[in-house]
């Protein structure tokens, strides 16, 4: 029965868009009494005093219902925002009246709004905007659409709350949670290690000359070269070209598996955002994305990929594509990828994920 009672009133709260508060009761109350009063004893100034009660109320009615008038709300956040992290966004109101304040605002985002703080504001100049502060955090990745705020205001006495809701059409994009966890800083640890020891001793073979580019170190100038071309030219290694870590994401997960597939997504993000801070080469690849970094795209284009990706059962395993580098597969099912070629391949499955 308390359940059903507890549906009840949130159902009435979220379709009433006016309630009377405390004060306004206790006035409503005043304005009954002051009225019954006037009538029993014919008393004109109780009458007088009952209209002036009675016109209070209907004037904060209507200025409150003007003041939520012509309000536009913007959330600002940055560019990049990753799930589980708290980030600093704005939230500013502009007044589209060109006659009339708003005062005493007060605005909830709602939880596809990363954020469900109340945000006060004293006033809204006419014609102009106010902005406050805000921290913002989504618990999972995806795209974000029509985020909605209420917007609630107990101007100008505080006898009634007037609430209206403003969605925005906009669309936010979060990517897989990037924070630091023991287990994935152990595993990229790992990966370090291995990395290292898989390149060892290439960093003296030879590759080709080339000219010199702003920036670069002096003690790889070949000054033979230079002096023959009468322009700068550096001895470039083969370690600069082969330092290339290939990261192959499996999406053959089936759909019943979806808690691991949000872990392996996690794993697969992580390991790519901290290798490219490492500024090594990163050729990343499933069975519908195929990019290297930063060759053809940047980090930001990985995330943006993993942000929105879906396991596809049934997708056929990979090769490998890059004959020097260094392999990480993340995958559900090792035994496959193993009889594709991924032999000397660090393999993540579900038994070290």
């Amino acid at each position: 029965m308390k359940s059903r009672w507890t549906q009840i009133r949130a159902w009435l709260r979220e379709r009433i868009r006016e309630r009377l508060t405390a004060a306004g009761l206790l006035f409503s109350l005043a304005t009954a009494l002051v009225g019954a009063g006037a009538f029993l004893t014919a008393n004109n100034l109780l009458f007088l005093l009952m209209a002036v009660m009675l016109s209070a109320l209907l004037v904060a009615g209507f200025l409150g219902k003007l003041s939520l008038a012509g309000l536009e709300v913007d959330l600002i956040l940055p560019d990049h925002i990753s799930a589980r992290r708290t980030i600093k966004g704005k939230i500013r109101v502009r007044n589209q009246k060109k006659w009339m304040s708003s005062f005493s605002l007060e605005i909830v985002g709602s939880p596809e709004a990363g954020f469900t703080q109340a945000v006060y504001m004293p006033s809204v100049p006419r014609g102009g905007a106010a902005e406050d502060s805000i921290e913002v955090r989504f618990n999972r990745r995806g795209l974000f659409k029509s985020s909605s705020f209420r917007v609630s205001s107990r101007f100008p006495f505080g006898f009634t709350e007037r609430r209206v809701d403003v969605v925005l059409g906009g669309e936010i994009l979060v990517y897989p949670a990037l924070e630091s966890q023991p287990e994935l800083e152990h595993l990229l640890s790992q990966l370090s290690g291995e990395i290292e020891q898989h390149f060892r001793g290439r960093s003296h073979d030879f590759y080709r000359i080339r000219p010199y580019e702003a920036g670069e170190s002096a003690r790889h100038v070949d000054w033979r070269a230079t002096a023959h071309t009468g322009e700068l030219q550096v001895r470039e290694f083969a370690r600069e070209q082969q330092h290339l870590i290939e990261l192959f994401f499996d999406l053959d997960v089936p759909l019943e598996q979806r808690e691991w597939f949000e872990k392996a997504v996690e794993c697969a993000a992580f390991l790519a955002w901290r290798i490219s801070e490492r500024a090594a080469r990163i050729h990343f690849r499933t069975q519908d994305f195929d990019h290297r970094v930063p060759e053809s795209c940047d980090i930001y284009t990985i995330l943006k990929y993993l942000a929105l990706v879906e396991p596809r059962p049934g997708a056929g395993c990979l090769h490998p594509a890059s004959a020097y580098a260094f392999r990480v597969v993340v995958t559900r099912n090792p035994e496959r990828c193993l009889d594709a070629g991924w032999l000397e391949a660090r393999i993540l499955s579900h038994w070290n994920l």
